[in-house]
């Protein structure tokens, strides 16, 4: 007799690290498909606002009225930075491009000032341009506002269609993870449907009965979950260690983000399968419990 009880806590041991590791991997792929998401989402954000719009500005343009003009464009609501560019600067670039000084032919600095704007994301599609175009042009010292609308419609295009394929991933996912929870929790519930049968002949309620499957879901649901984490968790660390860059598109938000889809996803449907395969053995016959 009590070795039939050791071989029975055994294999119930195995069934829950089992539950506990497949849920964990499970629980992984949806972590991953969250953390794509909102990372497409700031990097999308970091290229769109380092598109940049430049206003070529006029020779006669005195550097008093540059300084006002750059703040005045830093107080706009499109405006994420503006970067002023003097004729020296554009002739000391110019010059270590070519490999000469173009004024020792030209005898005068033919270049002209500039001012660079970085929009802020939201402002950084064909639509917006039009008009915050015709805004910038209204100024008298501006003599032309020049800005990568091919590049910027490029950006936001692909960034467009990745964001379907994501969004499509993730609900073909979600969908994909909640089967084979699914199908693990039930398994874990088949094992007992005899003990559940006969629970409910002595008169034990359906609440009584369900209770120590919920609250056994509901820790193997957090394990999974502490596991998922720690394990994108050592992942994301590791491309940090080579990639420090890394950081300005998988940010803290989106870490603590991901941290918590994956705990409330692995809580929530592994309780839920529980609830609903006890459920079915409840509402079964004993005759029935053989047949499944």
């Amino acid at each position: 007799m009590g070795k039939r009880r050791k071989k029975a806590s055994k294999r119930s041991s195995l069934q829950v690290v089992t539950l506990c590791i497949s849920t964990a991997l499970v629980l992984i792929l949806v972590g991953l498909v969250v953390l794509s998401v909102l990372s497409a989402r700031n990097l999308s954000k970091v290229v769109k606002e380092n598109l940049t719009v430049t206003l070529v500005l006029s020779e006669e343009i005195t550097e008093p009225e540059v300084a006002q003009m750059k703040k005045s464009l830093e107080g706009k609501r499109y405006v994420q930075h503006v970067k002023y560019i003097s004729k020296e600067q554009v002739l000391a670039e110019e010059t270590k491009a070519l490999g000469y000084d173009p004024t020792e032919f030209a005898g005068v600095n033919f270049y002209t000032a500039s001012l660079e704007l970085n929009l802020k994301s939201d402002y950084a599609n064909r639509d917006s341009m039009k008009w915050i175009g015709a805004e910038l042009k209204k100024h008298q010292k501006v003599k032309e506002v020049d800005f990568q609308q091919d590049l910027m419609d490029q950006v936001n295009d692909n960034i467009g269609k990745a964001s379907i394929v994501l969004i499509v991933l993730a609900v073909l996912l979600s969908i994909i993870s909640f089967s084979l929870i699914n199908n693990h929790v039930r398994l874990g519930v088949y094992a007992s449907r005899f003990n559940i049968h006969t629970m409910k002949l002595v008169g034990a309620s359906w609440g009584f009965i369900r209770r120590p499957f919920i609250w056994r879901a509901i820790a193997i649901g957090l394990v999974a979950a502490i596991i998922a984490i720690l394990v994108l968790g050592g992942g994301v660390y590791a491309w940090y260690s080579k990639f420090p860059d890394i950081m300005v598109v998988i940010t803290w938000e989106v870490l603590a983000i991901t941290a918590g889809v994956i705990l409330l996803f692995g809580l929530i449907i592994t309780t839920f399968c529980s609830y609903v395969s006890v459920n079915k053995f409840l509402k079964m016959k004993a005759g029935d419990l053989y047949k499944v």
